[in-house]
Parts: structure tokens; sequence; C-alpha cells
């Protein structure tokens, strides 16, 4: 790769496609004879190889905005793009990680993660190919001693970076992250998140999440979008300039962390961490 890499973030400096674009896109629903609006309309673009986070209060729409992208549901107005063709429906070139790791418990882990390399055309009817993409990427997360394994021997940790290696496996244009680790203890997320910036670093994968966390938010994200309370808008974009590999408790990340809180509340910006 011959684009020279930014002193400041250690990324590509070389300008980037647009991936996906949201444009004037809004959701409301239906409930009885009640409408909720869950966003306002909003326009968005994230590039090739970036981390976006989506970070506001509870029922501000952000995990509607995911569901919208990845395809589970239709904008009410708008339209949706990943490299110029509109969404419709889900798609293996989008793929969730969810809350729940939604692993099958009678499988192995490596084939949890084959699993989603049964349909790939490179991989289909070649069980020993899909094995040996499973296990590097088992290796990239740090697994790759509990291949046999099955789930329920796993702590909560350790199954949530076999279903983030399910979810790359496939190789999505897009990876999404909704809140899987708000139940895990400060080290094991500290870990994951540095797996995480490995992986965008190592993959130059597109990764769009959903955070209530502002040091999740400012330790893994590119860019952190801030939304208002329902019905969702965008109030700001915040670009966290920090070289990677970051770490959760670097001052610096709290500094960011505490800008991005600081918006959501409507302050001014002040060093405190969320």
């Amino acid at each position: 790769m011959n684009a020279s890499v930014s002193k400041s973030t250690g990324r590509s400096a070389a300008p980037r496609a647009v991936k996906l674009r949201l444009a004037n896109v809004s959701k409301t629903f239906q409930n009885g004879t009640q409408t909720v609006e869950a966003l306002a309309p909003l326009e968005l673009e994230v590039k090739e190889g970036e981390y976006v986070v989506f970070f506001g209060p509870s029922g501000c729409g952000k995990s509607t905005l995911l569901n919208l992208i990845a395809g589970f549901e239709a904008p009410s107005a708008g339209e949706i793009t990943l490299e110029g063709r509109p969404i419709t429906r889900p798609g293996r070139d989008r793929l969730m990680m969810f809350q729940e790791h939604a692993l099958f418990p009678w499988l192995s882990v490596i084939k949890n993660v084959m699993y989603g390399l049964k349909n790939e055309p490179q991989f289909r009817f070649r069980p020993r190919k899909q094995r040996e993409a499973a296990r590097s990427w088992l290796k990239m997360v740090h697994l790759e001693e509990f291949e046999s394994a099955l789930i329920h021997e796993l702590s909560g940790g350790m199954k949530q970076r076999v279903a983030l290696a399910r979810a790359l496996a496939p190789d999505p244009k897009v990876l999404l992250i909704d809140e899987p680790f708000p139940a895990l203890d400060a080290l094991v997320r500290g870990k994951l998140y540095g797996d995480l910036q490995d992986i965008l670093t190592r993959t130059g994968k597109t990764i769009i999440s959903v955070t209530h966390d502002s040091r999740e938010a400012a330790c893994l994200g590119d860019r952190v979008v801030v939304f208002t309370p329902r019905p969702g808008r965008i109030k700001k974009e915040i670009h966290v300039d920090l070289a990677r590999p970051r770490d959760i408790n670097d001052p610096k990340v709290a500094e960011y962390a505490g800008r991005i809180m600081a918006e959501l509340e409507g302050q001014p910006d002040e060093k405190r961490a969320g």
C-alpha cells in the first residue's frame, strides 16, 4: 500500500471514498393510534475504513438507525446507499454484532465462526478452506487455543470475541456493532477495545457502533456522532484525532470523552470523563 500514513491517527492520509450515505433519512413508528417519531430527517456519510460511533441518550434512535443500515427495517423517508446502491433488505455486505452474542450452543467455537462461511461462493462445499479462514479470525481475536471448546465453557468476554470473529469471517463491507460490551467488566472491555482497534488497523474495515459510554466512543471512534433526545437528530460530529492503539484510561481519551458528554448535555467543553 503506497498511501502515506497520518501521524495523528496511524491511518492512511489519502482521501477515502464514501462507503455509506444516508440522505434525508427519518423513521416513524405507528403504535396503534399513536405515531412515534424515532428519527428526524438526517444526513450522514461514512467513509471507507472509518470507525463511526453513534452516541446519545436512551431512546434517541441510535439502534433504530443501525437497524435501518442493516436493512432490518425500512426508513419512513429518505434513502440509505452502500457504495451507491440502495439498501432495501438485509445483506451479507452488512453484518451485525448484537448486544447478545447469539452463538449456537451446540456448535464448537470454530464451527460457530465457520457457520457464516458456508454460503459464501469462495467457501461453499470447501470445509477445509472454511476452517482455515475461521482459524485466522480466531487467531486475530486471541482464541485460537479454544477452537474446540463449546460456548458454555467460555467466559462472557470470550463469547463476544467469538461473535466478533463470526461477524467478520464473511468479510462484510460494513460491520455494525450494537452495544455488546456493557455487561462485561472493565478489564475485559478494555481488551476487546484493543482487539477492535487492531482489526480496524489491519483490515481497514468500515465499522459503525452504538454506545452510551463516552469513554468507549472516544477510545474507538474516528468520529463520534452525538444525537439529541427523541426524535433523534445529529447534534454534533466530533472527530477524535488520537493515534491508535488507544488506551481507555489515557487522559487524552478522557478529555475527548468529556467533550462528548458536554456536547450531549449542552454544556461548554470540560475535561471530565463520561
